[in-house]
This record gives structure tokens, C-alpha cells and sequence, in this order.
């Protein structure tokens, strides 16, 4: 094979990976449907993603109860689960 052969067939199996890493993603995504994000209620470093500034996901966020930092629950719960800072909010509490 030559190097131009070679660099489009790595170009090829790279882009099947990343369809398949993204297909997973969104397969995942479906799956949680009957989820939501809840603010304030992930522990520190308990967070399912992005929580803030100076985070970048999930497991970064910094205290308890964070308030911009959120974790996934059931639909219509997050309203009803109680922490020492308040209750769950649907959106980013500051």
C-alpha cells in the first residue's frame, strides 16, 4: 500500500468510529427520556456534567449542591427532593 492509501483508509476507520461513538451517544440520550436535569442536587464530584465555570463535566463539580451543577433524575422529581440548600430546581440556581 502507499501512504495515500493508507492515510485514507485510517481517515475511513476513524470515521466509522466516530459514527458509531455518536450513535451510541444518541442512543443513550433516547433512553433517558423519562429523565430530567435537576440543579442543586448532585454531591461534589457527583455531577452528570457540566457544572459552571471551571468545570467541564461530569464528576467536576466542586461542593455539594451545587447550584449550577446538575444531575439526571426521574421525570417530575427533581421539584420534590429536598437538600440542606433547598429543593431541586429545573433550572441553574445561583
Amino acid at each position: 500500500m502507499n501512504r495515500t492509501t493508507t492515510t485514507a483508509a485510517l481517515a475511513a476507520v476513524l470515521a466509522l468510529s466516530a459514527g458509531v461513538s455518536m450513535a451510541s451517544a444518541d442512543d443513550h440520550m433516547k433512553s433517558k427520556g423519562d429523565q430530567e436535569k435537576c440543579y442543586g442536587v448532585a454531591k461534589a464530584g457527583e455531577n452528570d456534567c457540566k457544572a459552571g465555570a471551571g468545570t467541564s463535566c461530569a464528576g467536576t463539580s466542586k461542593v455539594d449542591y451545587q447550584g449550577d451543577a446538575w444531575k439526571m433524575v426521574k421525570k417530575g422529581t427533581c421539584v420534590t427532593i429536598k437538600t440542606p440548600n433547598g429543593m431541586g430546581s429545573l433550572t441553574p440556581k445561583m
